[in-house]
């Protein structure tokens, strides 16, 4: 996507910039990457398991190969490089060899001239199968049969720190968390194009280009230099487009046709085709003195990671990392695991691990309040980290921590007026007023920003300034991924911003520039604008150099003025100037930087302690609810939100984000599940998997605070996951207070929510 900021959009660094793709997006003629197209373009289709595990027999294509318009059918016998792929270990089949592990693995890819035919032809493709006995229980995956050499664990996180002291009161719970789909609207495509010299470009929706070059080129036996990608427009990702789905089967059907292949799922097969969120089972065990204070917590902590590994390694750290939340706790025992099992795979999700075990450490300090009789917020106030506190890791934190001052601000909020006409049950009108019950619940949350434990993380740009015609224009170039959050406006106002100029264009992020990282972890805007930021200085510094030159004066009298002060340079000495015109008529000044955050380290293996996140982001959220305890239906009345953003680099979309990250923690509070029997999933629909929609989004009260960081540019925090984390543990609260019975499970559906009201068995 090429985007250019005209003259009437020149808003820089801390405004809120428009856009660039808002309108094209608002009336429907943006090009996501399902409106592709390509000259003798023929369309993929996947043969996908209908068993959960089960030995591969054989593979006749011959069915499929009959129909006319077919052109290939290919196995794991046709992949040329290693058949296997992953973000953290190869382990998953481009194409399935001995043996699937999950309904939906794919088996084979078929190219044919039509959309249609191409499913018809996958339809005709038999496949003979060996069914093997499914283990679908986490549980019993960690004793159970072995699905991957190694066995099924995948990580187990230990944290000790402390020794555990008697209590005065002790509180447990067991809770459990529920899959939740990314739900993105534009289901998974692309577009693969054989190139000239054996190579592929590619086009495609996703959020690290350059891992999946690394991935392809690994599974193409091909250099990568000749496995070039480009980001095609993206309809939302949320984790879900981490890993790869569609792109190496298109690149293989290019390669051996020698023709462009477009892929494109349809919902049903958008579910079976990317990871969902971790389902989580929790144990948690909270002492405390009698006034209040935690003494130790005790967490322990099971992630279903399906087939695959994914990202399941990092989600598992994050979780056990913030398993104790954003509270001060002298002694810590945290056990975190993650297995294999023959469920749907399970990766990155927006929160990252935080998301379930926030849920887990919020309803505890619900339960320790209610056992001490103590108000949830002043129980929270008494044991909220903040700048010099001592994280479960052992970690200091060092830059802004005010979980205090963020949860009074949404404590302060005026509460919403009585229930009028708007009840629970919507416009079916099947709840009456007098059996109606408010309840206000809290949540703070606590997460990551940037990639942890030693990982060398960094984002790299390049940024061109040139004249043409006479007017001074330039260009940002980087691999970040734009996925929905605005991050090429984000990048534009920097470059406005450092180098005074107005006509700025972000051009398509692709694998020509150096690694921009994931985007993910609330990281691109900390660490691509960073690297946009210093190669504008090094811009910059280039153009002060050329100013010297011409002026006869040393660097050091210069001042940059840019465009806007029509001139380039002036001297302080001598008062002579000289304009981008001048330095420009020459060459153009184009310059590349590699931005990196401070280094990291891996936590201890035996203890869990280290120094291993570059910085912590904290949220707080208070959720007003109405609920027919008879129905169990259930309305949000109202959440707020405050939030430390360290800088708003744009503050509509903070604004943006937050309203996003609240309705998302809505959807798995209420009603976002992803329905797995016998690993088979039962509703891989939007008819079947519900998501919020604006009848069911309540108004939302935010509360952005600007508390600069010391070692980010511009003082900023990520801001993508926070609004998220501690929304459904808060409007589960909301629900506990309003029915005054426990809710140990999100999703709460209906039927939990009557169940505890009236203590159904």
């Amino acid at each position: 996507m090429t985007t250019t900021l005209h003259a009437t959009e020149r808003q820089g660094v801390g405004e809120s910039a428009r856009r660039p793709d808002a309108v094209s997006k608002v009336r429907g003629d943006f090009a996501f990457s399902s409106d592709l197209w390509h000259d003798r373009m023929v369309w993929g289709a996947t043969v996908r398991s209908p068993h959960p595990h089960a030995r591969l027999l054989s593979i006749d294509p011959a069915g499929a190969l009959e129909l006319p318009g077919v052109h290939a059918v290919l196995t794991a016998a046709d992949v040329p490089g290693h058949n296997r792929y992953g973000l953290e270990r190869r382990d998953q089949p481009v194409l399935a060899e001995d043996r699937v592990r999950y309904i939906g693995e794919p088996v084979a890819v078929v190219a044919a001239d039509t959309p249609e035919l191409a499913r018809r032809a996958a339809a005709l493709v038999r496949v003979s199968y060996a069914e093997l006995p499914a283990l679908t229980d986490p549980e019993t995956a960690l004793t159970g049969p072995v699905l991957h050499e190694g066995g099924n664990l995948v990580k187990h996180l230990r944290i000790r720190r402390g020794t555990v002291a008697e209590a005065d009161v002790v509180v447990t719970g067991e809770y459990e968390v529920g899959m939740q789909d990314q739900a993105f609207l534009g289901p998974e495509s692309c577009l693969a194009v054989p190139g000239e010299d054996a190579g592929v470009d590619l086009y495609c929706s996703t959020q690290w280009l350059h891992v999946d070059q690394d991935q392809l080129a690994e599974c193409l036996a091909l250099p990568k230099d000749r496995v070039r990608l480009t980001l095609a427009g993206v309809g939302g990702a949320f984790g879900g487009r981490e890993d790869l789905s569609v792109q190496a089967h298109a690149c293989l059907l290019a390669l051996r046709l020698g023709r462009p292949v477009k892929m494109s799922y349809g919902r049903e097969e958008s579910f079976a085709g990317h990871v969902h969120r971790h389902p989580a089972r929790m144990r948690y065990e909270h002492g405390a003195t009698r006034d209040g204070k935690l003494l130790y917590v005790k967490a322990d902590i099971l992630l279903d990671g399906g087939a695959y590994a994914s990202t399941s390694a990092a989600v598992t750290g994050n979780a056990g990392c913030f398993a104790t939340g954003p509270y001060e706790v002298p002694a810590v025992e945290v056990d975190c695991r993650s297995v294999y099992t023959n469920n749907p795979p399970a990766g990155a999700m927006r929160g990252f691990g935080a998301v379930q075990v926030c849920f887990g450490h919020e309803s505890q300090m619900d339960r320790l309040a209610a056992a001490l009789g103590m108000d949830p917020v002043e129980l929270r106030l008494r044991n909220a980290v903040g700048t010099g506190s001592v994280m479960a890791t052992g970690q200091r934190v060092e830059g802004p921590a005010p979980v205090a001052e963020l949860l009074r601000r949404v404590a302060a909020k005026p509460l919403p007026p009585p229930p009028g006409e708007l009840l629970p049950g919507g416009t079916s009108n099947s709840t009456r007023a007098e059996g109606l019950r408010r309840g206000v619940g809290y949540g703070v949350s606590v997460k990551n920003i940037c990639k942890s434990a030693g990982y060398d993380d960094f984002g790299t740009a390049r940024v061109r300034v040139f004249a043409h015609d006479g007017e001074v224009f330039a260009e940002v170039h980087t691999a970040a991924a734009e996925v929905g959050q605005g991050l090429v406006t984000v990048q534009a106002q920097i470059a406005r911003t450092e180098l005074a100029l107005e006509r700025v264009t972000v051009l398509p992020a692709d694998t020509a520039v150096g690694d921009a990282g994931t985007s993910s972890a609330s990281r691109q805007t900390w660490m691509s604008g960073g690297a946009v930021r210093a190669a504008c200085a090094a811009v910059r510094a280039r153009l002060l150099e050329r100013a010297a030159a011409l002026l006869g004066e040393p660097v050091e009298a210069l001042a940059y003025g840019g465009e806007a002060s029509a001139a380039a340079a002036v001297s302080t000495a001598s008062g002579r100037a000289v304009t981008l015109a001048d330095l420009l008529a020459a060459a153009d000044v184009d310059e590349t930087a590699v931005f990196r955050h401070r280094r990291t380290r891996a936590l201890d293996p035996e203890t869990g302690q280290g120094d291993a996140h570059v910085a912590y982001a904290f949220a707080a959220h208070r959720a007003v609810v109405d609920v027919d305890p008879e129905l169990g239906s259930v309305r949000v009345v109202e959440i707020a939100c405050a939030q430390d953003v360290g800088k708003a680099i744009n503050p509509a979309a903070v604004e943006g984000q937050m309203h996003g990250g609240i309705a998302q923690g809505l959807g798995l509070a209420l009603m976002e599940e992803v329905l797995v029997r016998d690993g088979r999933i039962l509703n891989p629909s939007f008819t079947d998997y519900l998501i919020p929609t604006t009848m069911d989004m309540p108004p939302t009260v935010l509360d952005i605070l600007e508390l600069p960081r010391p070692d980010s540019p511009y003082g900023l925090t990520g801001v993508g996951e926070p609004p998220l984390l501690s929304a459904p543990a808060a409007v589960a609260a909301a629900i506990r207070d309003a029915i005054g019975g426990a809710l140990d499970r999100i999703p709460a559906t209906p039927e939990a929510v009557a169940r505890a009201a009236n203590r159904f068995p």
